[in-house]
């Protein structure tokens, strides 16, 4: 086996990437990038009514966009489908598997039986030790490995510890169907050994999987790679993660306005941990990512501290790396093309540029950035919220009439001369400053709740604040 550290992320096609397999995924790719190695991508895309282009670029969109990337082209596993049927033969051959002639009925017979007597409904090895000149007419016989039937089948899980099989309880497992297609058991070993994969990381409800596919390894004397099992994810309830819980894919997490970072901070620390840390950037992750800090027990999904970790994550990344994670996200979204519009000109990109330091200390996610800076792109006449419009009396109106000629006055038009003329203006007319900066900000954007004040008026800028304000006091 390879001394360099091999991974593979190995997801069937389902049309999106699962929030279950993306931390798989980031697991896969922290050990082997830790570790200078590398991870593959391989598609499972046997099931071919579900495995439509569409949904092999739903996943490979959802790993981009989580900043998880792979070395070479992605493998498809149905594509490798006669390298499979080669193994099965080779191993009919050596003596390590058999055809099976038992008919559809037969297994069904079978089934009910075992049920009847209180046993596993397993094969009963009628054709294990049978001649083929024996083979009814007919009938296409399916491949079955010939696995032992006494001893164990031991794993030494890197998460799991030492796990033992009775071998009893492993039947001789299909490999090839009647129809000559492989099965996913017999497709995932040759693919994981062609690859040469040193590492399996999976959810640990592949464990018992893991005890028939090391039965194949061994049958072709091939090394079998080291395996992590790791506790899948569970809801807020404690049941497994499903779509009654809420999002179940990535591309649903972008569009909830989650920067990929956060993602993969929020993933890692749901499962795993590094002493009490809480935040940590990828480098480290890539540097102490290791097994014996996987729990056992499931993780429960909690949406509060996904979105705490994504706000700090907000705050703490550059305003213009973050504003081309804002057009990520409105290009994921119904609503964004709008918007897209309006930033595609360099000076309103430079205006929200300008704004973000203070919409994202007051945001969690990039929905509530996008809701906060809407004032930005807001077009005249401004629609105002109701409670915004309560604080637009005639009085109001009045204040904000005397005000504007103030601004109008400024030859500076900066944070420091704006909010010292709205200071003065208040002190001279004897108002508290609420009563002045209250109604300005619900002129300015129509809302009640924003960033600063002098924010909006340095964001928004001289011409189209006092616009603005001519309009509401009109």
């Amino acid at each position: 086996m390879s001394d360099t550290v091999i991974t593979r992320f190995a997801p069937s096609p389902t049309g999106y990437l699962h929030i279950g397999g993306a931390r798989t995924a980031l697991y896969s790719w922290l050990y082997a990038k830790g570790r200078g190695g590398k991870m593959l991508l391989r598609i499972e895309d046997t099931d071919r009514a579900r495995s439509t282009q569409e949904a092999v670029d739903a996943l490979i969109d959802g790993l981009t966009w989580m900043g998880l990337d792979w070395e070479g082209e992605p493998i498809s596993q149905f594509a490798r489908a006669d390298r499979h049927k080669e193994v099965a033969e080779q191993l009919v051959a050596a003596g390590k598997a058999y055809y099976c002639y038992a008919t559809p009925q037969e297994l069904t017979e079978m089934r009910e039986l075992a049920r009847a007597e209180g046993r596993p409904p397993r094969y009963d090895g009628r054709w294990r030790n049978r001649d083929a000149s024996e083979a009814p007419e007919g009938v296409s016989p399916a491949v079955r490995l010939k696995a032992p039937q006494e001893g164990e089948t031991v794993i030494n899980d890197q998460v799991q510890g030492t796990i033992k099989f009775p071998n009893k309880d492993l039947d001789d497992l299909v490999l090839l169907r009647s129809d000559g297609t492989p099965t996913y058991m017999l497709a995932v070993v040759v693919d994981d050994h062609d690859m040469g994969v040193t590492h399996i990381i999976r959810g640990d409800d592949h464990l018992t999987n893991a005890a028939r596919q090391a039965l194949i390894y061994q049958a072709m004397s091939w090394d079998v790679p080291q395996m992590a099992h790791i506790p899948l994810i569970h809801g807020p309830d404690g049941a497994k993660l499903s779509k009654r819980h809420g999002a179940t894919g990535a591309e649903a997490y972008r569009a909830m306005g989650y920067l990929p970072a956060a993602m993969r901070n929020y993933l890692a620390r749901l499962g795993w941990s590094h002493g009490d840390d809480e935040i940590f950037s990828t480098e480290q992750m890539l540097e102490w990512f290791d097994f014996d800090a996987c729990g056992k027990s499931p993780s429960r999904f909690d949406f509060q501290k996904l979105a705490n970790t994504n706000g700090h994550y907000m705050r703490a990344t550059d305003d213009a790396e973050l504003l081309v994670h804002f057009k990520v996200f409105l290009n994921a979204i119904e609503d964004g093309a709008p918007i897209l519009q309006w930033l595609s000109t360099p000076e309103n990109e430079t205006t929200l540029l300008n704004s973000m330091a203070a919409l994202k200390e007051r945001a969690k996610t990039l929905v509530e950035l996008k809701d906060g800076a809407s004032y930005l792109w807001a077009t005249r006449p401004l629609s105002f919220e109701p409670k915004a419009e309560k604080l637009l009396s005639d009085e109001a109106k009045a204040i904000l009439a005397n005000l504007t000629t103030k601004l109008e006055a400024l030859n500076d038009w900066t944070m420091e001369a704006t909010e010292t003329t709205v200071k003065t203006f208040a002190n001279e007319q004897e108002l508290k400053l609420g009563k002045v900066a209250q109604p300005l900000r619900a002129a300015l954007t129509g809302k009640t709740t924003s960033p600063g004040i002098y924010d909006v008026l340095i964001g928004l800028g001289r011409d189209e604040s006092l616009a603005r304000l001519k309009e509401a006091c009109a």
